[in-house]
């Protein structure tokens, strides 16, 4: 009788902490070769630390690490690499100014002369690619590639490496849902080939779609370990955080009351960018007291220059705005100052480059575009310790973590950076708040808590327009629905009307066979 096949990685007792942050408990995890392993938990559970440890960023307090039956130490990336280990993280580590082909030729040149470099490593890209089903322009730099295929990218300057074990850190939280189920069909062909991956995700519906099996782990400790085909969503959610969760709509909503009377709206509204591409084309909406608007669509559809031109960051060529009893035209737009004197507040879609300046402390992160309010201003000085009393409660009414108003915007993880966020722009309760991505890259208990809040505001008389590229956010948030495509809004309906499939169709510019309530 043949003994089992050695699992392709092991790692035993792992321990790491950073100072007093006990990071990783005894940590225990078996990926066996050739399978799709999920690593789930929430902002702060130790999950990417473990991976980092796995590729070498990190090296473990104590523990062992076993690599395809070998005992290994890995002392930095270089190490991983060598031992079949890639990682492509959230955030892409590329040159952008680069084409694809130099960017997998960087550290890695088979030649000291450069273009005969480029020649052999085109000829085994371009065997790769078709083994792989990894299509990707090489030429072109990467600024112009989209999202999905920059990913590719990733993967495949791992795989040129030599990767036999591949470490994906939350790969769907930028991509359409058109471009994450081409990621998942390339990861079940890598998997036929007898790749292993590690998918470090928030998405639980992901894990239950694509893995093998799943580690769960809560406060640096593994709590649940087991094939997925044993478990469901709901147990997930609940190891994650605890406790059970609340994502869907609750039997309370209905009870909102709508005001006939807009709070916002926008009449024509026309954009075209430098290029004169039109993005938003005769666009017309209104938002009321009382209710969440959801704009659904394939990202590139309309929606963000839809917030930037609604948040005053963008005038259109063509156009009228009301905001309460203020009209707006191209010629006299909004800026955000005015938008915000108006009772209009933005929590943009990238958090890292419009809503925090990373190395800013938490206390200037969260009075950013409030700071000249006499509050926090007094002939022209900051009176910061008005910001910093603000900023701490703000933390605890938004379950920000840590506790902390002097650490740096940059060492919040994603789901407390986002609450920061959203605390700033909804705590002087706005009566209009556009939200773009609430919950991308964050976790369960960030999500729930996020959505919370939104339903809240809208209780509480405001009106919220809600841009999201998850339609499951969307049907559980929305009270009514618009769907863009192509920079025109092509579908009305009341949420009750709504399902996933009837979207789908809208979305890719099918039309609207119901008339909008």
């Amino acid at each position: 009788m043949s003994e089992s096949p050695a699992p392709a990685v092991r790692m035993t007792r792992i321990d790491k902490h950073f100072g007093a942050v006990h990071a990783n408990r005894e940590v225990a995890l078996t990926v066996p070769a050739g399978t799709v392993h999920g690593v789930v938990g929430e902002n702060g559970a130790g999950k990417s630390t473990l991976m980092s440890i796995l590729y070498g960023f990190y090296q473990a307090d104590s523990g062992e690490i076993e690599i395809e039956g070998k005992a290994v130490q890995i002392r930095g990336a270089h190490e991983a690499i060598a031992l079949g280990i890639g990682m492509v993280h959230q955030h892409f580590m590329l040159v952008e100014t680069f084409s694809a082909i130099d960017n997998i030729l960087l550290g890695a040149e088979p030649h000291w002369r450069l273009p005969n470099a480029r020649a052999q490593v085109r000829t085994r890209l371009e065997t790769l690619m078709r083994d792989s089903g990894l299509q990707v322009r090489l030429d072109p730099p990467v600024e112009q590639l989209p999202v999905g295929e920059r990913q590719r990218l990733e993967i495949l300057k791992a795989l040129f490496r030599g990767a036999r074990i591949l470490i994906l850190d939350e790969p769907t939280a930028v991509l359409t849902p058109q471009e994450t189920e081409q990621l998942f069909d390339t990861l079940r062909a890598l998997r036929a080939r007898g790749t292993t991956v590690l998918l470090i995700t928030h998405k639980l519906k992901e894990i239950v779609a694509l893995c093998d099996a799943v580690t769960v782990m809560r406060a640096g400790a593994v709590v649940l370990d087991c094939a997925t085909a044993d478990t469901s969503i709901d147990v997930l959610a609940q190891a994650m955080v605890g406790r059970r969760v609340q994502m869907g709509r609750t039997a309370g909503e209905s009870a909102r009351t709508v005001s006939d009377a807009p709070l916002l709206e926008a009449h024509g509204l026309n954009w075209r960018d430098a290029q004169g591409t039109p993005r938003l084309i005769d666009v017309s909406l209104q938002l009321r007291a009382g209710e969440i608007v959801g704009i659904a669509g394939v990202s590139g559809n309309g929606q963000s220059e839809l917030l930037e031109v609604l948040s005053g960051l963008l005038a259109p060529q063509a156009g009228t705005l009301m905001l309460g009893s203020r009209s707006f035209t191209p010629q006299h737009w909004l800026d955000p100052e005015a938008a915000r004197e108006a009772g209009l507040a933005h929590v943009p879609e990238d958090r890292h480059r419009r809503g925090l300046v990373l190395p800013f402390a938490a206390w200037e992160s969260a009075v950013l575009g409030y700071q000249r309010r006499p509050r926090y201003s007094r002939h022209g000085w900051m009176r910061q310790s008005n910001m910093q009393a603000d900023t701490a409660r703000m933390m605890d009414e938004y379950d920000v973590r840590p506790r902390n108003v002097r650490l740096a915007s940059a060492k919040f993880s994603g789901g407390n950076q986002q609450k920061l966020v959203l605390a700033r722009e909804a705590a002087p309760k706005p009566r209009v708040l556009l939200v773009g991505q609430p919950t991308r890259g964050v976790d369960i208990g960030a999500i729930e808590f996020i959505h919370a809040r939104l339903r809240a505001m809208a209780a509480g008389g405001g009106a919220v327009l809600v841009v999201s590229s998850e339609l499951d956010e969307i049907l559980a948030l929305a009270d009514r629905v618009l769907v863009m495509a192509g920079g025109r809004i092509v579908g009305e309906r009341p949420v009750a009307q709504c399902d996933e499939t009837t979207l789908g169709r809208l979305m890719c510019g099918a039309g609207d066979e119901v008339e909008a309530p």
